[in-house]
């Protein structure tokens, strides 16, 4: 099995991370209350990102099975650290959806979903995560 992504350290706390399948490449610096410049996402900003994209995904997938469509779906993310270790204490995420008209069967299928993407089932219980959808 070959690796996923390769990271490479660029001084200054920045990291470049590549996506070897793809070549895709994104940038992290160590936001400024942790010693950094805060130029681009922070490792625990993609911690964050990662839930919201993957329950999308995974809501986007359901739909297909199903028949209907989110496209145009949109996330808010709110990323709250804690302290005592520096973590992430709390990820919030307010998912809104397109005025479809999602029937209450389809709505429940849409929230079910989202609680069973494989990031927020990696995530420690202890973090919390607050989730909104709003249709």
């Amino acid at each position: 099995m070959s690796e996923t992504i390769q990271t490479e350290y660029l001084g200054e706390l920045r990291t470049r991370a590549t996506h070897v399948r793809s070549g895709n490449r994104l940038i992290t610096d160590a936001p400024p209350d942790n010693k950094g410049k805060g130029e681009a996402f922070s490792p625990t900003d993609l911690l964050a990102a990662a839930l919201g994209s993957c329950m999308i995904t995974i809501m986007g997938i359901a739909a297909q099975e199903h028949g209907f469509d989110i496209d145009g779906t949109q996330a808010k993310i709110w990323k709250i650290m804690a302290s005592g270790p520096r973590r992430v204490g709390e990820v919030k995420i307010e998912l809104t959806f397109p005025k479809n008209k999602y029937s209450e069967k389809e709505k429940k299928i849409i929230e079910k979903s989202a609680y069973t993407c494989p990031v927020f089932l990696s995530l420690h219980p202890d973090l919390k995560k607050t989730i909104e959808f709003i249709f």
